[in-house]
């Protein structure tokens, strides 16, 4: 039996895949970056620090972008 999928299917398969790698590094690189601003933000009391690192590990890519926009302003 042949295998008749077009060439194109593969080459788009390979894109796909490395536009879903580059996305979850920029995301984990985010992560990290609002993890260390959470960690070494001076206007944040130790008590209000704890929490955003518990919200920053458990809810990952999603508390990062609520941190970005609600915790980081102080």
């Amino acid at each position: 039996m042949t295998d008749h999928t077009p060439i194109f299917v593969g080459f788009f398969g390979i894109l796909l895949v490395l536009f879903i790698v580059l996305f979850a590094l920029a995301a984990f690189a985010f992560w990290l970056w609002m993890l260390i601003d959470a960690l070494k933000n001076k206007s944040l009391s130790d008590n209000e620090k704890l929490v955003w690192v518990l919200v920053l590990v458990f809810t990952h890519f999603l508390g990062a972008v609520i941190y970005f926009f609600v915790g980081r302003r102080r």
